[in-house]
């Protein structure tokens, strides 16, 4: 420990270069880092080798038409979507892992994603643009886990079983698979690790709520609802990953497990809700009331009432078709009670939260009772309203959390969505674009483009054929092609 002290002569006017090296491993790392990286090179030719990597990056993904305003933000969000996580390894592959211990590795280290926020789509971006990366990120999170037994998380949940079982299904292979699969069975089945409660949640199928006299925002509990809620969708995210490696055994108990969402479902009020031991629901219950962490983390009954992005239709049976389109609807347009106050809870639009990502996939939830119209009809009120706000137009209307947000406008604004992400497709909305031309590492083109007039989806057509519902694989991307979105005014 220790620090530097520079001082300049008086009355200098002369610029002053300051050249640095880091590593968290030693000095002499850092000096090489510095001499191998940046040596004699000029501030102007550093700064030049830096915009053309930012160009290549952001340049794989191309648009015309839209306002300045709708560009800039854009480009503003995928930058800052690729800002996390950070290398952490130095040049010659030495690293201090998550024990402090210097090991070297033929894979560059990188930090624990925010996994709890980025699994969403974040972390999707990174498998289709830097595979390379993502693969070393997956790496390095073995590393982790092999300190411990487990497959790290961040926060809540499990999801790094979402980012890696949709890394392998995406095609990125070169790395551990089995070792990164057994790391990921202990989470999902051993207590003590990264899943809190797991015994209870195999053996009741869901996660308790204790009984708490009048509890209030920042009363602590298992936050159950959404525990079993995300167990249920990480279920189905490693269900995916066992198919794929052959393991018929636990691919059928953990897509039996992945319908554990429907126990906490209550079918009287319409909304997941809070289950005590004996199985009886949680009472009294107030829906707009937001937790910290007691039902749910972070959100209310409203926000977490549509969070099934592995089993839609699933959800919609629950609901029936007529009460979903119903509790959509007042979601979206039921003002917020403003004394409900609850660490980062922000950024309403009735009372759905933009400015947190616990409910990020419902605006894309109409789609599941054919209504992609009313979905379109949120997304853009979002994309409009809840980016580059206040004076300044560069605000957001929450928590950017390691870009999760800023990855939210990019496929939203480009008409394509990772609802679910293990499964490696994309659902397709009306992008605020003509045109968006991805140019995938691989060296393939797909391109979107948008014709007619108004925002109400009529077709979709995928080098020139009609798609039958509304999604595509990944598998274009890495193909090719050309996919054409239409829309009418009514």
């Amino acid at each position: 420990e220790g620090y530097a002290k520079i001082e300049l002569e008086n009355g200098k006017a002369e610029e002053v270069i300051l050249k640095v090296g880091i590593s968290y491993v030693s000095i002499e790392n850092a000096k090489n880092n510095l001499e191998k990286e940046i040596g004699n090179r000029s501030f102007d030719e550093v700064h030049e080798q830096a915009i053309e990597t930012w160009e290549a990056l952001l340049g794989a993904i191309k648009v015309k038409g839209g306002t300045k305003k709708q560009k800039q933000i854009f480009y503003s969000s995928l930058y800052r979507a690729f800002l996390w996580p950070a290398l952490r390894s130095d040049l010659n592959g030495e690293f201090s892992d998550v024990e402090g211990k210097i090991k070297k590795a033929d894979f560059r280290y990188y930090t624990l994603p925010s996994f709890w926020d980025t699994y969403r789509n974040k972390l999707v971006l990174l498998n289709m643009l830097q595979p390379d990366v993502a693969k070393d990120v997956i790496r390095s999170v073995i590393d982790r886990g092999e300190n411990n037994g487990f497959i790290p998380t961040f926060f809540h949940g499990d999801h790094a079983t979402s980012f890696i079982s949709a890394a392998y299904n995406m095609g990125i292979t070169d790395f551990e698979v089995q070792k990164a699969y057994d790391l990921l069975l202990n989470n999902a089945y051993k207590e003590g690790g990264t899943r809190p409660y797991i015994s209870e949640y195999i053996e009741k199928g869901y996660i308790a709520t204790p009984k708490i006299e009048n509890p209030h925002v920042e009363s602590k509990a298992k936050a159950g609802v959404s525990k079993t809620l995300e167990y249920a969708h990480d279920d189905y995210s490693l269900a995916l990953l066992a198919k794929a490696l052959g393991d018929s055994a636990h691919y059928e108990d953990l897509m039996k497990r992945s319908k554990n969402y429907r126990n906490v479902f209550d079918k009287n009020t319409h909304f997941m809700r809070g289950k005590l031991e004996d199985g009886t629901w949680v009472s009294p219950f107030d829906a707009e009331y937001p937790y910290y962490e007691y039902m749910y983390r972070e959100a209310n009954a409203w926000q977490l009432s549509f969070y099934v992005p592995h089993d839609m239709p699933g959800l919609v049976h629950l609901y029936g078709k007529e009460k979903f389109e119903e509790k959509l609807d007042s979601l979206f347009s039921t003002p917020w009670n403003p004394k409900h106050i609850a660490r980062n809870v922000s950024g309403f639009m009735g009372l759905y939260s933009q400015g947190n990502q616990p409910d990020h996939e419902t605006p894309f939830a109409y789609y599941f009772i054919d209504k992609p119209e009313k979905s379109q009809a949120v997304l853009d009120k979002l994309m409009q309203n809840y980016f580059g706000i206040e004076e300044s137009e560069n605000a957001l209307s929450g928590m950017d959390d390691a870009g999760e947000m800023s990855s939210w406008y990019v496929f939203a604004a480009s008409g394509v969505y990772p609802l679910s992400p293990a499964d490696a497709e994309f659902l397709v909305s009306v992008p605020v674009f003509d045109e968006v031309t991805w140019t995938m590492p691989n060296g393939s083109i797909l391109s979107f483009t948008h014709k007619g007039k108004g925002r109400k989806l009529k077709e979709i057509k995928v080098n020139s054929e009609s798609v039958d519902g509304y999604f595509i694989p990944f598998q274009l991307f890495k193909s090719g092609g050309k996919v054409i979105v239409e829309t009418g005014k009514d």
